[in-house]
This record gives C-alpha cells, structure tokens and sequence, in this order.
C-alpha cells in the first residue's frame, strides 16, 4: 500500500537501495588482493614483511591505516533516497 504520492512498492525500493548501497560501500573495503607492497602508498615507511605475509596486497603501513579508519566520518542512518514527506517527520 503507498501513501501520498508514492507508487506501490516505492517504499520496498527505497530499502533496497540503501541496502545495496551499503553492501556496495562494504565491498569497496575489503581485505586487499594482488602483490603487496614493500613501502606505504601513503608514507613511503617500510611495511613489515610480517603484514606482507599476513595480507596479501596490503598497501598501507600500520598507522596510515589507523589514521585513515579514525577519519572515516560516521554514516547517519538518513535515507537520501526517502520522499520529501518522509524527511519532514
């Protein structure tokens, strides 16, 4: 059933939108694959041959990883996708 304005289903659309859009975003950060690197993309410090071993196709050194995750800003639970009326409330 739609209210207002939507569609049928335009409300199931909507969440499964946003859920591929987070699966997407979760993809997008996993696990490298390939050669690893013998120094930092980001530093150019050496990575450990430990790490190496340990992730295969890790590009970042230890702390440029911990400086980029603690940037990550947090994600708001707001559907951009929602109507108008939806947000309003």
């Amino acid at each position: 059933m739609a209210g207002g304005w939507a569609r049928d289903g335009a409300v199931s659309e909507q969440i499964e939108a946003s859920i591929n859009d987070e699966l997407a975003r979760l993809k997008s950060r996993r696990a490298p694959t390939g050669e690893s690197l013998t120094h930092c993309a980001e530093c150019e410090e050496p990575i450990p041959e430990a790490r190496r071993r340990a992730l295969p196709g890790v590009k970042l050194c230890i702390d440029c990883v911990r400086e980029r995750d603690q940037k990550q800003a947090f994600r708001g639970g707001i559907n951009r996708r929602g109507s108008k009326d939806s947000q309003l409330k």
